[in-house]
């Protein structure tokens, strides 16, 4: 399992301009994953998020979980991220799981996510092309695999 996970003012996600989930400050993670992934790369990964310390203390340090500030999270599911580059120009997506596979994956890692968060966690629409819009804060990105711990 892989993500994008950016610190943000607010975000949303759109599916043929109706917005099907939207948050505060937080969390926006980008989520792709691969056939092989298992219950236990979900719950690291959720886990990992939710405890992850990005946001700012009262110094101004970044020494606060998204639990710990009140902050949401959004959740959108993105095949693009095993996207192979290697050859030539256009990118294969032979990694990535296919819908049938990673459709589930994705609703188990939301739920996963919400248990650990302790509130709902917004998304977009799985399969979906999907607009998403968001006020980056910091700017704070990282890039996070279930399969390479850092």
């Amino acid at each position: 399992m892989r993500v994008v996970v950016q610190r943000v003012q607010e975000a949303s996600v759109s599916v043929a301009g109706a917005v099907t989930g939207r948050i505060g400050p937080g969390l926006l993670v980008l989520a792709g994953f691969e056939a092989e992934d298992q219950e236990t790369d979900l719950e690291w990964m959720a886990r990992k998020l939710v405890q992850l310390r990005i946001f700012p203390d009262g110094e101004q340090v970044m020494n606060r979980s998204v639990r710990e500030a009140g902050g949401e999270i959004l959740a959108v599911s993105q095949f693009t991220l095993y996207a192979s580059t290697r050859k030539g120009n256009r990118p294969s997506w032979g990694r990535a799981a296919p819908g049938p596979v990673s459709g589930p994956l994705f609703e188990r890692f939301v739920a996963v996510l919400a248990g650990q968060l302790g509130r709902p966690v917004p998304t977009g629409v799985f399969g979906a092309d999907m607009e998403v819009s968001l006020v980056n804060d910091g700017p704070v990105t990282l890039v996070m695999d279930s399969r390479q711990p850092e």
